[in-house]
């Protein structure tokens, strides 16, 4: 299997004392900022100097309410350092020109990100949607949706079958499938959780669950050879 199978540790703490602990030792992780009580320099602090890989996200229903602010934040965060951000596909059009512009110039990759916490929709829609988020300014576009099917998983995966960068996620104990399955098919990378506990979506697995069963997989792929 290829060793550019990539795990990002999703960490959602509430203090950034917290952060920074859950953060040392990972090579790639994504903070939940919209989960913080934070100021300026904390936000300095999460993203300065640091070998780790970091995705900053800012999602619209966490403590940092309303756009402007939001945005201040992960500008910051692109400033400090981010080596991604992930914006939302439905924010206003200034909000993600504004950020993907920074982004840009800090040389920081724009995730554009789609949820759907209710269904998978059609793969028609899913295309358009795909679209949307380039169309967006997106180096990388994200679509993570509740699985409640083996079809909806086969749905989300065949969007790996693009040219373009892609992350796709199927959400709930039905699409965990899809976190083993999807870095294995093309997609950029997948989420995890650094332990039980310490979950920000639903169906996520730990990091060291799915560790376990790549180097399953990949021992399997030794013996084959």
């Amino acid at each position: 299997m290829s060793s550019e199978y990539q795990v990002c540790v999703s960490i959602a703490e509430p203090d950034v004392d917290s952060c920074l602990k859950a953060i040392s030792g990972q090579k790639f992780a994504e903070i939940r900022l919209d989960k913080m009580e934070l100021d300026r320099d904390d936000v300095k602090k999460i993203f300065s100097s640091r070998t780790t890989k970091l995705i900053a996200t800012c999602r619209p229903d966490g403590t940092i309410r309303g756009e402007q602010e939001r945005m201040k934040v992960l500008l910051m965060a692109i400033k400090s350092g981010a080596s991604y951000v992930d914006i939302e596909v439905e924010a206003s059009d200034q909000y993600k020109k504004e950020i993907v512009d920074a982004a840009r110039v800090m040389k920081c990759k724009a995730i554009i990100s789609y949820h759907n916490y209710k269904k998978t929709p059609s793969r028609t829609e899913l295309d358009q949607i795909l679209g949307w988020c380039f169309d967006s300014g997106a180096d990388i576009a994200k679509i993570a949706c509740t699985v409640c099917s083996s079809q909806e998983n086969a749905r989300l995966l065949g969007l790996l079958d693009n040219s373009r960068p892609i992350v796709v996620v199927g959400m709930g104990q039905s699409g965990r499938i899809t976190r083993i399955l999807a870095p294995l098919l093309g997609s950029q990378f997948t989420f995890a959780s650094l332990e039980k506990g310490k979950e920000t979506a639903d169906g996520q697995m730990t990091k060291k669950e799915l560790e376990e069963i790549i180097n399953l997989i990949r021992e399997a792929g030794e013996k084959d050879d």
